[in-house]
């Protein structure tokens, strides 16, 4: 195949006079979509010279292309990332029905990539069948195959991969919902693949995991450097450390005997990534011997509070990508701040609220936010839930913080008063500084960013490609402003916003490179979604939720019914709506809303 490419490259001539042998060695350096875009369009010839030689595919939206355009487009991958359900359905916004099916991509790679040898599915709905045709057809030469965040499927479809897949080097699951009837997928692997070096359960209920079985993969596969497991008890696993002499990563596990008996585990001695599910102040200590040698380490599970937090950074001094809850508090910011100068990605997620309330210090503020930027100049990605926030704060991480490139922040609603809105001064001050800022959330309240604040998000925001809004602005001014700017954006995301249909389809149409739009909380027309055909074009699906009503749990347990508002959905696509709409979702159709 590859002598076959390089025959068809060496008939080709470039009309600028860039000769075949020079434009060989240079396009296997060329990974960039963005710069492989950009040199497909130059003509005919490296158009062609692209789609033989592109090798990694990413598809946004399952739906804005089709299998079949994929692969007489690029019939020569290597890897492909495909996505499917939006984003918002990680947080029960969209329909469990809403679509993302992979079995139409699994039927076309089954027939058609022959080169194909990794594979991310996420936020898809994936049959056992699928796995099935998968590891038929293409378990000789699968080296990645990750299920992310995906749904549909059971340990017997894993039986399928895991006995044909046996060059698997990672297996990654994290979060996907699994149906579990039993181990048997993992005792395959163990008995059949030597090759292994990820495998990723965590975050599943995969339960019936025989820790036999992590040890018999530790012991056959020597390259296993990542390893994150759902719960197992963290004392069986005493020969798997053993074993696993290359180990780099491990997350999971769970502490279930006396504190004091597990305080002579002992970890392998490359290990730079944890992640103790359920770890306490009793089991903590059990760390603190290569403490020094961590580079990431994840607490959202853990059972910590304030002070331990403190604790434990402390001894952390090679820290780069911290995951934890707000409970870490100002004061566990302070000591980061002062104990890890190498922190580059820092992620803080909502705790329980009542869990805040036994613990006072555990909220975050301007007081953290401050002295992390000044003590974490090397950040480049922070995701943080706040209970208060401030101009000065903003400012701040705008003047200290040089390498973001991704920057979101969401207010939280507990606090009845905040001591500095709007925010318009610090969001300002932030965007301008942050030059190399890519993806940016701001997730507030009403009155926590004006229309002005939103015009400025939109002039000093260039090269920014992904944006999140939720609860800004005042007025369809406010948007209309926005548009204006943003020339790099291509997907916009926004929530609990005060725009009309109207305001929302002219913004669509201002922003020049916007390829996707999701919009939850609107203004609705007199006939709904009749303003929305403005931002009618060719290759443009619009689709629409209506309100719905839609059982959640609170944070008491209990299930309560809630008010869910309409959302609207546009993407572009080249294969025009798709065919497989549920009943809860609503083709807007330009033709019915024109006669209504």
């Amino acid at each position: 195949m590859e002598d076959e490419n390089q025959a068809k490259m060496n008939k080709m001539s470039c009309s600028c006079g860039m000769s075949d042998e020079v434009l060989g060695c240079v396009m296997p350096y060329i990974h960039d979509p963005k710069d492989r875009d950009a040199v497909s369009l130059v003509c005919r010839r490296w158009y062609e010279l692209d789609a033989l030689t592109r090798k990694h595919i990413t598809i946004a939206l399952c739906y804005t292309t089709s299998p079949e355009r994929l692969r007489r487009r690029f019939n020569h991958l290597e890897s492909l990332r495909l996505k499917g359900k939006p984003r918002a359905a990680m947080f029960n916004l969209i329909p469990e029905d809403w679509g993302g099916f992979v079995t139409p991509w699994v039927q076309e790679i089954a027939q058609s990539f022959n080169c194909l040898k990794f594979i991310h599915f996420r936020r898809m709905i994936v049959n056992d069948s699928d796995l099935e045709i998968l590891a038929r057809s293409r378990g000789r030469v699968l080296q990645v195959l990750k299920l992310d965040k995906c749904s549909g499927f059971s340990t017997d479809g894993l039986l399928h991969v895991a006995r044909s897949c046996r060059q698997l080097r990672t297996l990654f699951l994290e979060e996907s919902s699994i149906q579990e009837k039993d181990g048997d997928w993992l005792h395959e692997i163990a008995m059949n693949n030597t090759v292994l070096e990820v495998l990723n359960f965590y975050m599943t209920d995969l339960n019936r995991v025989r820790f036999e079985d992590l040890e018999l993969i530790a012991r056959n596969c020597r390259s296993l450097v990542s390893v994150k497991i759902s719960d197992c008890e963290i004392l069986n696993l005493r020969s798997f450390f053993h074993e696993a002499v290359a180990l780099e990563e491990f997350c999971g596990g769970s502490f279930n005997d006396a504190p004091e008996r597990y305080l002579t585990m002992a970890f392998p001695r490359k290990l730079c990534r944890l992640g103790l599910t359920y770890m306490g102040k009793s089991e903590m200590p059990i760390v603190f011997p290569f403490a020094s040698l961590l580079k990431k380490l994840d607490l959202l599970y853990a059972l910590l509070d304030t002070e331990d937090h403190c604790q434990l950074i402390q001894k952390c001094p090679n820290l780069e990508f911290l995951e934890t809850r707000n409970v870490i508090g100002d004061r566990g910011l302070e000591v980061l701040a002062s104990s890890c100068k190498k922190l580059k990605r820092l992620r803080i997620e909502r705790g329980a609220d009542e869990q805040e309330m036994e613990d006072e210090e555990g909220v975050v503020t301007q007081r953290g936010l401050i002295a992390l930027a000044q003590g974490c100049l090397e950040l480049e990605y922070l995701a943080v839930y706040v209970s208060d926030i401030t101009n000065a704060a903003l400012e701040h991480m705008g003047a200290h913080l040089k390498n973001m490139t991704d920057f979101r922040l969401v207010l939280l609603d507990r606090e009845a008063r905040i001591t500095d809105l709007p925010l318009d001064n610090g969001v300002r001050s932030l965007l301008r500084q942050c030059e190399k800022l890519r993806r940016f959330a701001l997730y507030l309240r009403p009155g926590g960013l004006t229309d002005v604040g939103l015009g400025y998000v939109g002039e000093y925001s260039p090269n920014i490609r992904w944006m999140l809004l939720g609860y800004v602005g005042q007025t369809d001014e406010g948007i209309l402003a926005f548009s204006r700017g943003c020339p790099s954006l291509q997907r916009l995301e926004m929530r609990g916003c005060c725009f009309s249909e109207s305001a929302l389809a002219r913004a669509a149409t201002q922003l020049t490179l916007l390829r996707y739009l999701w919009v939850q909380g609107y203004r609705a027309s007199a006939v709904p979604a009749r303003d929305l055909l403005a931002m009618t074009r060719p290759f443009w699906n619009i689709e629409l939720i209506p309100p719905r009503r839609v059982a959640v749990v609170n944070q008491v347990g209990e299930e309560v019914v809630v008010e869910q508002p309409a959302h609207i959905l546009a993407y572009y696509s080249f294969v025009g709506p798709r065919t497989d709409f549920p009943d809860t979702v609503v083709p807007l159709d330009p033709a019915r809303l024109l006669g209504a």
